[in-house]
């Protein structure tokens, strides 16, 4: 009798990352549908996993249950209980480690993911630059599975299926004939945001035009942003802290493109096949992290001999008096979207 092939995948975060591990999970479940994966992450993300065959979600509770070594001997504990026949790690945090490394004590094949930290640093140093594309990280992560022995293809396309909309949402999708434009405004780091006086020109512009726009992501403060652009602007609605993470990719699948920072909106609309029109700073598309699916020419961006100068974008831009974000014409990404949009 055949063993079934039982891979545990390990990502526990962040955000952004863990729907790119979703949308490489997609794929090769389609291309290895024998396969049986047990996905495990924080429960938050579970959401992106919804509707991957042969797939099982393992929450991990890292401040609880699994925190220090001995919650995480536990958290190996549960998962031997799957019986895998192997163990991708795509996260590589010491966590992870940990974990793989008690799998592969017991003879269980495990293969991490390869972060290429020396090239980021050479792309991101200020002498000596090496500036040019490095591997995506999508096909880093494709890059496990194959090293231990599973045939997968990445086809790098959108896949858009617009989704049920959440009932309470209907109304604000009820116009067929008006385009839909999402924005995620906001990051994680301070310095991949678009400054807001110019993200306003950019939603009044957007507004003036009859465009139906939608404003996601983030906490409190953002939201109180977001919500006085909606008073503030014609068909312009705050969706913040009004849905959950479902109900919100649903959303997002019904839209015509995505206006996203380097962020998790970005890889949220790649997750559901929208084409977003991305703004980036310290950061850039070449380090690998631009969204699964999108192209590069939607990416809006100055050209500069400092950037980037940061992976994660938690380093201010090293352009000069004006951040480089602060270059960016409004107007350019205005006529970005309606490229998108009228293309």
């Amino acid at each position: 009798m055949l063993i079934k092939e039982k891979i545990i995948v390990l990502r526990f975060s962040a955000m952004g990352d863990v729907a790119m591990v979703a949308c490489v999970l997609k794929e090769f479940s389609r291309q290895n549908p024998k396969t049986e994966i047990i996905m495990v992450s924080r429960g938050a993300f579970q959401p992106f996993f919804e509707g991957i065959e042969n797939l099982t979600f393992h929450a991990i509770q890292p401040k609880t249950t699994h925190k220090g070594i001995f919650g995480l001997f536990k958290l190996y504990k549960e998962l031997q209980s799957y019986k895998p026949t192997a163990v991708a790690d795509l996260h590589d945090n010491l966590r992870s480690r940990i974990v793989s490394t008690f799998f592969r004590f017991t003879g269980i094949k495990i293969d991490r993911i390869d972060k290429g930290r020396a090239e980021k640093k050479a792309l991101t140093r200020s002498v000596n630059k090496i500036f040019k594309p490095l591997r995506q990280t999508v096909e880093r992560y494709a890059d496990v599975f194959r090293a231990l022995g599973f045939k997968v293809e990445l086809s790098h396309k959108l896949n858009q299926k617009p989704q049920i909309i959440p009932e309470k949402a209907k109304h604000l999708f009820a116009n067929e004939l008006k385009k839909k434009i999402g924005i995620s405004p906001f990051a994680q780091h301070i310095y991949k945001v678009y400054p807001t006086a110019k993200m306003e020109k950019v939603i009044a512009d957007l507004s003036k035009s009859g465009y139906e726009i939608f404003i996601f992501g983030g906490g409190k403060q953002e939201q109180e942003k977001a919500e006085k652009w909606a008073k503030t602007f014609p068909n312009t609605y705050s969706l913040i802290s009004q849905y959950n993470l479902l109900e919100e990719l649903a959303l997002i699948s019904n839209l015509d493109v995505m206006l996203s920072m380097d962020s998790s909106g970005m890889h949220m609309a790649s997750l559901v096949g929208v084409p977003v029109v991305s703004i980036w700073g310290p950061t850039h598309p070449y380090a690998g992290f631009l969204g699964y699916g999108q192209s590069e020419s939607n990416c809006v961006q100055i050209e500069h001999p400092s950037r980037p100068n940061s992976i994660y974008g938690n380093k201010p831009c090293l352009c000069g008096v004006e951040s480089c974000m602060d270059i960016i014409d409004p107007q350019t990404i205005v006529n970005k979207i309606k490229e998108n949009l009228n293309g």
